[in-house]
């Protein structure tokens, strides 16, 4: 069961759905947005989310928490989360496991972080603190790798799990990130899913992929393919119902090619339950 309630299969909001928002037709269950596009004093921006919210609930999806870092957290960061939080009242929120600026300098890309004991510890300090400022739990994200560090003590889902549990955050479990990560690296993703505690995933997010050799790259710029899909079914058949989002973040389709991606997914998602109920 969820540490989150269940909103259904929404979609990310991004800006060339605006008019859709506008004219009440992106009838989604729910929207992702990306928080810092909206840590802004006014403008037309906020107010096309104050028209989304009108429509569905919203989430906080943020890219630059670094929280796997080893700069002080910043506070200007926070004190506008926190404002946009108060706003707007998000379901929840969320950022990803990850590091990605030293010295105040960004590399604007999500990087990937050792597995070990002392970076469990780090980072999990580092979400408690993020919470305790903000008064709420926050999810955080797996991410896509194309490399691994030798220090790396264990398996990228007990890491992920170790942080859940002594951060005592909730996970936002990206399934196409661990299907790239599973073929980059080589490990199993079904050992992947039932290393993580069902109880600590309260979103799951799909997207599309590409190939660059021998890698898979996680671009969000495609349908969400078949091995995810799969692999979709199986985390269903793990975690149950859990609140699914399609993120679609170049090339982006019509809003309604999307929101049929997320329909597939529902579909996907009573299909599972369904034969799960009658197999007891």
């Amino acid at each position: 069961m969820s540490l989150l309630p269940h909103l259904g299969h929404g979609v990310g909001l991004r800006t060339i759905h605006y008019p859709h928002v506008l004219d009440r037709t992106a009838r989604a269950d729910w929207f992702e947005v990306i928080s810092e596009n909206f840590m802004i004093a006014g403008g037309r921006p906020l107010q096309i989310l104050e028209k989304a919210r009108e429509l569905a609930p919203v989430v906080l999806h943020g890219v630059s928490l670094n929280i796997g870092g080893t700069d002080p957290l910043r506070e200007d960061y926070l004190t506008e989360l926190e404002l946009l939080i108060q706003r707007f009242a998000p379901a929840w929120v969320s950022d990803h496991l990850c590091w990605g600026a030293v010295g105040g300098r960004f590399a604007h890309d999500l990087l990937p972080l050792p597995y070990t004991e002392e970076t469990v510890a780090h980072v999990a300090a580092r979400i408690r603190q993020v919470q305790d400022r903000l008064g709420r739990r926050i999810l955080m994200e797996n991410v896509s790798s194309y490399l691994t560090y030798s220090i790396s003590s264990m398996p990228e889902w007990v890491f992920v799990s170790a942080v859940a549990e002594e951060a005592d955050c909730g996970i936002l479990l990206d399934v196409n990130n661990i299907y790239v990560n599973a073929i980059n690296h080589g490990f199993s993703p079904l050992e992947y899913l039932s290393g993580i505690p069902s109880e600590r995933v309260g979103q799951i997010h799909l997207a599309g992929h590409s190939s660059s050799g021998d890698l898979l790259i996680d671009t969000h710029d495609h349908p969400v393919p078949t091995p995810v899909w799969r692999l979709y079914r199986e985390a269903v058949r793990r975690f149950g119902r859990v609140s699914t989002l399609v993120e679609w973040d170049d090339q982006i389709p019509p809003f309604e090619e999307l929101l049929a991606e997320a329909n597939r997914a529902r579909e996907i998602e009573g299909e599972v339950l369904n034969a799960s109920s009658i197999s007891l």
